[in-house]
């Protein structure tokens, strides 16, 4: 199979995958207990004209099938409606905190994939007490949860040393932002640091095992070459299948470490919106992240054949 069929195939199944994920995102909300009109009136009783009112500016009186494909029409042209808690345009929502939450997740993924690998690779080269002590601080990185994470962070490196600010995302340029969002990053990416560094030893440890490692040593060819040419470069494959699931823990995790930091992201919005049953919001913020997932797995599979020789496209190969 060539390459451009076997994307043109993998795209045309994310855009079904994406199409059910858009039915199921907005018949969870429609199921949802609680109605937005009663949000709206905060409470107040209102005359048969109001709430006719209300239902019609909001289309709540529409049967199912028609308000799901009106609003799924409205997303392909970029418009997710109108927020129901902040009256605004959803878009204009997102344009605002999106940025600031790619911009946490780009930082985490950057530190995650750099101490990940590096921990993982000199845990399985090296052996050991290194060895033992990377896996002790792995196991407890893996163990503890982001929202416990951001809280030892925020209390010692914020409250008690003033290294680092305590909260929000901060509003004096971009060198100002990254200051203010190291901790919730590092937060972030602590638990899939280990996570990461784990699969990398196994996945080293097993190259160094096989076969043409043993020949390439007994043809004399130095060590650092062998790990770097023959170890690192086939681990790269089964670390790169993480990367799906390293994403999609960061997209999920954001909604705790932007609510511990107070951080005006789409994670913080989709928790507000979540409890005000602001229910366009949740749609978009529900359907961003699952299209956001899906186009990190596509590229996974894109490039995976690219970094190890051994998968081909659509099927996997057993030689060696």
């Amino acid at each position: 199979m060539s390459f451009v069929r076997f994307a043109v195939r993998r795209a045309a199944e994310m855009a079904a995958t994406l199409l059910t994920a858009s039915f199921v995102v907005f018949g969870a909300m429609y199921l949802a207990p609680g109605n937005p009109a009663s949000f709206l009136l905060a409470g107040r009783s209102a005359s048969p004209e109001a709430l006719a009112s209300i239902n019609a500016q909001y289309h709540l009186d529409d049967p199912f099938f028609v308000r799901y494909f009106r609003w799924l029409g409205d997303v392909v042209q970029g418009d997710f409606g109108r927020s129901i808690t902040y009256r605004t345009d959803v878009s204009r929502l997102l344009v605002d905190r999106l940025p600031t939450t790619l911009l946490l997740i780009a930082m985490s993924l950057v530190v995650v994939v750099a101490v990940g690998l590096f921990l993982g690779r000199i845990a399985a080269v090296r052996g050991g007490a290194t060895d033992s002590a990377i896996l002790v601080t792995t196991t407890f990185a893996v163990g503890t949860p982001s929202f416990v994470a951001a809280v030892l962070l925020q209390g010692l490196f914020a409250v008690n040393l003033g290294w680092f600010p305590s909260s929000g995302a901060g509003d004096g340029g971009f060198g100002d932002m990254l200051w203010h969002l190291t901790l919730p990053s590092v937060a972030l990416a602590l638990y899939l640091i280990g996570m990461l560094a784990r699969v990398t030893r196994s996945a080293m440890l097993e190259a160094l095992d096989s076969d043409h490692v043993t020949v390439a040593r007994s043809r004399g060819v130095p060590e650092r070459q062998v790990i770097r040419r023959h170890v690192f470069r086939n681990s790269l494959g089964t670390v790169l299948t993480t990367g799906g699931l390293i994403v999609s823990t960061l997209l999920v995790c954001t909604i705790l470490v932007e609510t511990a930091f107070s951080i005006g992201g789409i994670g913080q919005l989709l928790e507000l919106s979540t409890t005000t049953k602001d229910f366009p919001t949740v749609q978009a913020i529900s359907l961003i992240i699952v299209a956001l997932f899906m186009i990190v797995n596509l590229i996974v599979d894109l490039l995976l054949p690219l970094v190890d020789p051994r998968v081909t496209l659509g099927t996997r190969s057993a030689a060696v």
